[in-house]
């Protein structure tokens, strides 16, 4: 049993691993809207704070770590309620599963509040 929670553990992380390339590449296929920010006939973008500018490549990043914090937290969530349904009465076991879904819980509050401030000074920056 253990192996298969490693084995849907590493497919998890390998499926967010795949999709982080696509979050942060840079906008360079969609069309230019404003023509005075536009550059070599709409082919090239200004630096306007989109994703290949700093702020740009650092609020990317952490909107993909929430996204892999807040995968992981759910499944940690379940995996702590299966261990809860399946402890069949045993204490140790009961506080074990209750302290996963705690600190679940916990592990995404702090993350949600890490990506509030981190977008509010990255906001503050331009």
């Amino acid at each position: 049993m253990i192996n298969k929670i490693k084995l849907a553990v590493v497919g998890i992380v390998a499926v967010l691993g795949l999709a982080a390339p696509l979050v942060l590449a840079p906008n360079s296929l969609a069309a230019c809207t404003d023509p005075k920010t536009c550059i070599d006939e709409g082919t090239s973008k200004a630096n306007t704070g989109g994703p290949s500018s700093l702020p740009g490549f650092v609020t990317n990043l952490v909107k993909v770590m929430l996204f892999i914090v807040g995968t992981l937290s759910v499944v940690m969530i379940i995996y702590g309620g299966i261990k809860y349904t399946t402890s069949a009465g045993d204490s140790s076991k009961i506080t074990s599963a209750k302290n996963t879904i705690m600190y679940s819980i916990i592990g995404l509050v702090v993350s949600v509040l890490a990506y509030t401030i981190i977008s509010f000074v990255m906001a503050n920056i331009k």
